[in-house]
């Protein structure tokens, strides 16, 4: 009975590493991925002045020689806009979900009362110009099909750094299967840090089980929830790369330059 316990011990193990493993990070990839901090929606600031996801706070990063990090939707008429949340009240004012927008209107709805407005995905790329690398968050939306297939399109257009990640592991997937020369990190937290999805959705996140699923290269976990978790220090054994978020002026930044192998920061400079 205990040789039967220990061998069903054994094989639960066994896939338990199998579905945590990391995808081997392919040759061509670029080393600069992981020589570089990335400002958390462009080097925007605590005073609003210059504000998050916009072209002041991505241009910022470009004139430091930080990567940045961005997120993506879609709009109403399928166009790739740089946006966080679901919806325009928090920065703009405006209560309305981004994907009922059409990206004309975008012009219309200032960022946290500046002149900046909500730019699309491609003249941030153009604004880049791969001076810089980049993070692309894709938002888990009802259409993220369709947001990975726009997504990548533009991508492949693009001759910079990039890597993508998603909080939705059939995003990651989707790049796994369909682009999978294209760098890919799972987000992922504490149970308790992935609001608006189900327990059990949640415990798989954060266990990063998911992984065999969508393969990632790296993980991107909250660092506050980093602190002694097993399935982070195995994916790292196994060749997998670790990203801290958002890491901000008043957490402990030694430690999270220490243990992560980059960071995206936000209102300090690294």
């Amino acid at each position: 009975m205990i040789i039967y316990l220990m061998l069903a011990l054994v094989v639960l193990s066994l896939l338990y590493l199998f579905m945590i493993s990391p995808a081997k990070l392919p040759n061509h990839s670029n080393l600069l991925l992981w020589k570089s901090h990335y400002a958390h929606r462009g080097l925007h600031e605590k005073s609003r002045t210059v504000p998050e996801n916009s072209i002041l706070a991505f241009t910022r990063a470009v004139e430091a020689g930080y990567g940045m990090e961005l997120d993506v939707n879609l709009t109403a008429d399928g166009k790739v806009v740089v946006f966080h949340d679901d919806s325009l009240l928090r920065v703009c004012g405006v209560d309305k979900l981004i994907t009922e927008c059409v990206s004309t209107e975008l012009s219309e709805y200032h960022i946290e009362n500046t002149e900046q407005t909500i730019p699309l995905l491609k003249d941030v790329l153009q604004l880049v110009a791969g001076q810089v690398p980049l993070i692309i968050e894709l938002k888990n939306t009802k259409e993220w099909r369709k947001l990975c297939v726009k997504t990548a399109a533009l991508l492949d257009g693009y001759g910079g750094v990039y890597c993508i990640e998603s909080f939705h592991p059939g995003i990651v997937g989707w790049f796994y299967k369909n682009r999978p020369e294209v760098i890919r990190g799972q987000l992922s937290a504490g149970y308790r840090n992935l609001g608006g999805t189900p327990l059990w959705q949640r415990l798989l996140i954060a266990s990063v089980v998911t992984n065999v699923v969508a393969r990632p290269h790296f993980i991107a976990y909250k660092h506050e929830d980093a602190h002694h978790r097993l399935s982070l220090w195995l994916f790292r054994q196994f060749g997998g790369k670790l990203v801290g978020w958002t890491v901000r002026d008043n957490d402990d930044q030694v430690w999270c330059m220490d243990f992560f192998d980059v960071i995206i920061f936000e209102f300090f400079r690294p």
